[in-house]
């Protein structure tokens, strides 16, 4: 028997034939920091303010945390144009702690290898909550101006 478009079109379900029933989705959205989410660059890095001109937002491919969910002051690993740099998150729109404020963006801070800023200036606030974290983060803290 030989098939013809007829016949495959009338095996296919009814829902792949004509789309999906609604067109709304009912999942929650994620207020989180996983893979694929996208960050804003809040230092004034060369390669932060020409991705911020071309419209394309950095995105993060790893997280360095036994969680592999981001919060304030992890390591994350973002693609920004093509190139994959280290970065510290240091404000989230997802629920904080009592007493840290929650930002509007997702913002981040790009590092180097050796754990130096990119930039020299970071253009927001950064929560004050983050002076508690040692290690690479006081090297960014250094160079931020307002503290929340």
């Amino acid at each position: 028997m030989a098939l013809t478009i007829k016949s495959v079109n009338m095996m296919m379900p009814v829902v792949q034939r004509f789309g999906p029933a609604c067109c709304f989705s009912t999942s929650q959205t994620l207020q989180e920091i996983r893979l694929l989410a996208r960050m804003r660059i809040v230092d004034n890095s060369a390669i932060g303010k020409a991705a911020a001109e071309i419209g394309k937002p950095p995105r993060v491919i790893h997280v360095y945390n036994d969680k592999r969910v981001g919060f304030l002051g992890d390591k994350v690993l973002v693609t920004v144009k093509g190139e994959m740099k280290r970065a510290y998150i240091v404000g989230l729109r997802q629920k904080q702690k009592p007493n840290v404020p929650r930002m509007d963006t997702n913002n981040i801070v790009l590092v180097d290898d050796n754990g130096n800023p990119l930039g020299n200036r970071i253009t927001v606030p950064i929560p004050s909550a983050l002076r508690r974290k040692g290690g690479d983060i006081t090297k960014i803290l250094s160079l931020a101006t307002k503290f929340v």
